[in-house]
């Protein structure tokens, strides 16, 4: 049985169901990261075939590294996705999703970036960069 979730940006310009099931929730505190959200990324990904966006027009994507893209609304800002060049999944905001999904976090990556304002104290796995399970883009 397939699992659905919605969701949306801030101010509704873009809207999204996933039908797939969402990975666990990653930390990432990456500097590109912190810096396109003023924090750090708590992210699920499901897969591009199970993922369908109302309101294209309204993203725009920058090549965040020769690797990789993020996309967020043109309208209100909202961060949505990061991209991996050529994967065949694509990583959600979990804070963009309407409803409770069940989703935990799993673990912290790029820890050896993070802001220096903030302890981690959640007591999940911590990665000075990231692993080999985690996809990133090498630059």
């Amino acid at each position: 049985m397939s699992e659905v979730h919605t969701g949306s940006c801030n101010c509704g310009a873009i809207r999204f169901r996933t039908t797939g099931r969402l990975r666990d929730v990653i930390y990432c505190h990456c500097s590109q990261c912190r810096k396109q959200t003023g924090h750090f990324y708590a992210a699920t990904n499901v897969t591009d075939a199970d993922l369908l966006v109302e309101g294209t027009d309204n993203i725009t994507w920058f090549q965040s590294s020769s690797a990789a893209k993020r996309g967020f609304c043109r309208t209100c800002g909202s961060a949505l996705f990061w991209k991996l060049d050529g994967d065949p999944t694509i990583s959600v905001m979990a804070g963009l999703f309407d409803h409770p999904t069940g989703l935990s976090g799993t673990c912290h990556i790029f820890v050896s970036d993070k802001g220096d304002y903030y302890e981690l104290t959640d007591g999940l796995p911590r990665f000075e960069q990231s692993t080999p399970s985690i996809k990133v883009a090498g630059d």
